[in-house]
C-alpha cells in the first residue's frame, strides 16, 4: 500500500527533475516526479542495499 506522504529528494533541481520516495510497511515505493505516474516499489532490504552502495 502506498502513503501519501512523500519525501522529495534533498539532492533535487528545479523543477521535476527530482526523486521521490514514500514507505509503506514492508516496502519503499520510488518515483520521479510530484505526478508519480510510475511508481517503483521495492523491499526495504533492497532499497538499504541500494543507499549502501550509494
Amino acid at each position: 500500500m502506498i502513503t501519501d506522504s512523500w519525501q522529495k529528494s534533498s539532492y533535487c533541481q528545479e523543477g521535476d527533475a527530482c526523486v521521490h520516495i514514500s514507505t509503506g510497511p514492508d516496502r519503499v515505493h520510488i518515483t520521479d516526479s510530484d505526478a508519480a505516474l510510475t511508481i517503483v516499489a521495492v523491499s526495504r532490504a533492497a532499497f538499504d542495499a541500494l543507499v549502501k552502495s550509494l
